[in-house]
């Protein structure tokens, strides 16, 4: 073995010696000492994505939101499907207030979660949830609080809810400008057939009411056009049973009802191995994703934008 490998290995191992360094300060809020002991180790194993990714994160907590984004897009160089990168990348990029972009990168995340559950889904078929959860824990199985499932959903929650009100508010002031222009067109058309037909009307009453009813017509159709933009209750079939909101991360259980994960997980562990409310026995291990209702809430908020609203934002 020539000089070059075993220096090299040397320098990995301080590397990692440096990063557990940061991470213990990072444990202990000292920030600025973490970010100093992942420097270093980058400094010695600039290939290493999580030691940019850690840093990050501390850059994170102190709301250095540039260098998180400048940490995050080497992270994401280094390794194209590192988690933790885009899910920060997207945070600085809304930070920033470009939606868009930071909405992409959040969306690769959900990306990876659906992925995810179709290898759960294809495990439980086959009999091997058991040992699915073992060998690939994104810390959504027994560990709900272990992931960012919960973080993104706000995140992506807050940036989609304030792309549609912008967007609503447009829609509404364009279809209130239209309305008017309507309005006063079939006022204009009243005005001149009476004037046209003056003197040979029987009873000018029927042309009033043909009047009214076309305005009242007209304001039905311009509510009709509004309706998705007009909040209302999200149908049931597409909420927790437990919490009541719209399902973010749903699973379904062997009975046939469907739940939010981590709050189902955390019914499991605080309140007992039994469905909330069926009361069947039930583990952890029998939960399967319910990809359809997944998909039919994406649907509706991709229809209706005002249900991303959360106590948060």
């Amino acid at each position: 073995m020539g000089p070059g490998v075993s220096a090299l290995s040397d320098e990995e191992k301080q590397a990692e010696k440096l990063r557990l360094e940061g991470n213990k300060c990072f444990s202990k809020d000292r920030f600025q000492a973490a970010i100093d002991a992942y420097t270093a180790a980058i400094t010695l194993c600039p290939k290493v994505p999580v030691y940019w990714t850690n840093r990050a994160l501390c850059h994170r907590r102190r709301n250095d939101w540039t260098r998180v984004e400048e940490d995050s897009r080497k992270a994401i160089q280094l390794d194209h499907y590192s988690v933790k990168a885009h899910y920060m990348l997207g945070l600085a990029l809304l930070q920033k207030q470009e939606y868009s972009e930071g909405v992409k990168e959040l969306e690769k995340v959900e990306e990876v979660f659906e992925l995810h559950d179709r290898l759960l889904i294809l495990a439980v078929n086959l009999k091997l949830a058991f040992y699915f959860y073992q060998a690939l824990d994104l810390g959504r199985g027994a560990n709900p609080n272990g992931y960012m499932v919960e973080e993104i959903w706000e995140e992506l929650a807050k940036a989609k809810y304030l792309e549609w009100e912008e967007e609503s508010t447009q829609r509404s002031w364009e279809l209130q400008s239209l309305k008017e222009a309507c309005e006063e067109a079939l006022k204009e058309k009243h005005f001149l057939d009476n004037s046209e037909t003056e003197g040979f009307l029987d009873d000018p009453i029927v042309s009033i009411v043909s009047h009214l009813q076309q305005l009242e017509l007209l304001g039905q159709v311009f509510q009709k056009a509004a309706e998705d933009d007009t909040p209302s209750e999200v149908p049931d079939y597409l909420c927790c049973k437990i919490t009541l909101d719209i399902l973010r991360d749903p699973v379904i259980t062997p009975s046939g009802v469907s739940y939010e994960r981590a709050v189902l997980l955390d019914h499991l562990e605080k309140v007992g191995n039994f469905d909330p409310i069926t009361r069947e026995p039930l583990e952890p291990s029998q939960l399967v994703p319910n990809l359809a209702i997944k998909e039919a809430v994406h649907a509706y908020l991709d229809k209706h934008g005002w249900a991303y609203k959360t106590e948060s934002n």
